[in-house]
């Protein structure tokens, strides 16, 4: 075999190695990206067990109006520290190598969704949910709060009541409870409604019958 000939197998090795490893990182990198880069994490609701029990205690009675509601009833994103907003605060604590810029945004991170097993790298595709909805509160007794009051419940970081999710299935989601739409990631459903039922119970919000029911079944089979 010729020098040349010699020099033209090297290289043939070398670029099926070469072929074999980008392989292999290009493999490696869609497993990664595809699973959860970072888990949400709003304080751990109770257990089901306390969650039924909290259930037992809701008022059950039909859902009051919407009439005099707006979002502006419950302000929010309130300032937490310096200039970090509930929003921002909630994004780097669910967030996974989040860095923020010197007005506390979030410029890089990466966020997974549990309601639908997603993973985004820009904050701008991920929402900060209020599990029970600002309008749900309102319907549910709140109309009756104070404004301050209402935006302790609009700015809660001390229960599970807001969570970083996907925006496009938070705005699915709208004001409507249990009983009316549930996170398209099924083994969720539990932690949901532990978390829908810890927010009314501390307070004090009530439950309409359907949505009772709904949540019984699901505490039911945690």
């Amino acid at each position: 075999m010729s020098r040349t000939d010699t020099t033209s197998t090297h290289r043939g090795i070398y670029a099926r190695r070469a072929t074999a490893v980008g392989g292999l990182a290009t493999l490696v990198g869609t497993l990664v990206l595809s699973g959860p880069s970072a888990q949400a994490a709003p304080p751990t609701p109770p257990s089901a067990d306390t969650a039924r029990a909290y259930l037992s205690q809701l008022t059950v009675k039909s859902e009051g109006s919407s009439d005099g509601y707006s979002r502006e009833k419950f302000p929010h994103w309130s300032t937490q520290s310096g200039a970090c907003n509930t929003r921002e605060v909630v994004l780097k604590r669910d967030g996974r190598n989040v860095e923020q810029n010197s007005s506390c945004a979030a410029v890089k991170g990466t966020w997974f969704s549990p309601y639908d097993g997603q993973t985004w790298s820009a904050a701008s595709d991920v929402d900060i949910d209020h599990v029970v909805p600002l309008s749900e509160a309102w319907k549910s007794g709140a109309s009756k709060w104070t404004t301050s009051r209402r935006e302790g419940f609009a700015n809660d970081l001390g229960r599970a009541q807001l969570i970083a999710v996907t925006d496009n299935v938070n705005q699915a989601k709208g004001d409507k409870d249990p009983g009316e739409w549930l996170p398209p990631t099924k083994s969720y459903h539990c932690t949901y409604a532990r978390m829908w039922v810890s927010v009314k119970h501390h307070y004090d919000l009530s439950v309409d019958s359907s949505e009772k029911s709904a949540l019984s079944r699901i505490l039911n089979g945690c």
